[in-house]
């Protein structure tokens, strides 16, 4: 695959140039997502665009479908295939 198509492909994948929300400079990184369901968590480790300026995170369709499939799970209990990480607890203030 030569560049020109290469750049090509990378704009049809991001959607966003620039932040949304505040018009800042995204990067790729690799981050820590926290999701619920029922009374369940999972922890997953993603790819996302954050922006540099105010940290607003940008998932690929793919990562936010992977997301509602997980949380289901979660509201299922079907947390079979999932590796335990320790406890969760509720604090009150």
């Amino acid at each position: 695959m030569d560049k020109l198509a290469k750049e090509k492909m990378m704009k049809q994948t991001k959607p966003f140039e620039k932040c949304p929300v505040c018009g800042g400079e995204l990067t790729e990184k690799e981050v820590e997502k926290l999701l619920r369901g029922g009374v369940n968590t999972a922890i997953l480790k993603v790819k996302a665009e954050v922006c540099l300026h105010c940290g607003e995170r940008l998932y690929s369709q793919e990562t936010v479908k992977r997301f509602d499939e997980i949380r289901k799970k979660l509201e299922r209990k079907e947390v079979a295939n999932f590796q335990p990480i320790g406890q969760s607890f509720q604090v009150t203030a």
